[in-house]
């Protein structure tokens, strides 16, 4: 697979967001959203690996990655607002959504805003709530002493802690320059959207098949939040990565794609062609 192409989205009265987009233009859409400190480059392994038939685009969200950083507008629902405006801009016809971690929050929170509009739902590593998990409280108190400029070690931890396994360090490096770079209000104002986030309601209305991944090695997230996400989801499927720990992407890439090709390959209409995705090039 060739590198990415990158881009910005200029979302119509809202922020200017770096995209990246790979793939062939006729293909299954598949719009990959990251998590909070995080921006598009935390799924270059994952997108290395991805089939070149799927036409895959990952957006920086806004505060994130070098987008606009608006004085506020940092919950799910102000983050699936520009979902859908990303989508509508480029022409992006039921995509299957990807959301990892944080940003499960974001892709349901559209996918039951807009059933219509969702060919399938990928939830990796994404929790049912946080406010219940210890692990999570200890990660928001973090969030919550930082300052700017935010702790390059503090944010190296945090990068370190949520795999299994010991990552490249040129991308364990990558990964944690991009953290920097996200103000620490940003950082702040996110995770207090998250925790603001205390119930399941809603997601009997997504109409779209869900597949949950999910490491045995999670160490902020325990197995009974994911059997308890796919319980609220109709159309679901839990498959759990022996070995990997919270951002299973990182810690095993290649399952992650080959297990995300299949999906959408099996369950969501194919894995090339039939797209029906326009990916205009925006200036």
């Amino acid at each position: 697979m060739e590198e990415p192409a990158t881009r910005v989205a200029h979302l119509p009265g809202g922020p200017v967001l770096p995209y990246a987009e790979q793939g062939d233009p006729s293909g299954t859409p598949v719009v990959l959203v990251h998590a909070v400190g995080d921006s598009w480059r935390a799924f270059g392994p994952l997108m290395a690996r991805l089939p070149a038939a799927l036409h895959v685009f990952a957006p920086s969200q806004r505060g994130h990655g070098g987008a606009d950083c608006p004085p506020a507008g940092y919950r799910p629902a102000d983050f699936a607002a520009d979902l859908a405006a990303f989508l509508d801009l480029l022409g992006i016809d039921r995509p299957v959504l990807v959301g990892a971690s944080s940003a499960g929050f974001t892709v349901r929170r559209y996918a039951a805003e807009h059933p219509e509009r969702v060919r399938g739902l990928v939830l990796l590593g994404t929790p049912a709530l946080l406010a219940d998990k210890p692990e999570a409280v200890a990660v928001r108190d973090a969030v919550c002493r930082m300052t700017d400029p935010p702790d390059p070690a503090a944010v190296r931890a945090m990068v370190e802690s949520i795999v299994a396994r010991p990552l490249p360090p040129d991308f364990a490096d990558l990964m944690v320059r991009e953290g920097l770079r996200v103000p620490a209000r940003v950082w702040r104002d996110t995770v207090d959207g998250l925790f603001g986030e205390t119930g399941l309601d809603g997601l009997e209305r997504i109409t779209a098949p869900a597949l949950l991944i999910w490491g045995d090695r999670d160490g902020i997230l325990p197995r009974a939040d994911q059997e308890r996400l796919a319980a609220a989801l109709p159309r679901s499927e839990l498959l759990v990565h022996e070995g990997s720990g919270h951002v299973v992407q990182w810690d095993d890439p290649g399952r992650t794609a080959a297990d995300l090709a299949e999906f959408v390959a099996t369950r969501c209409g194919g894995g090339g062609g039939g797209g029906g995705c326009g990916g205009q090039a925006p200036a």
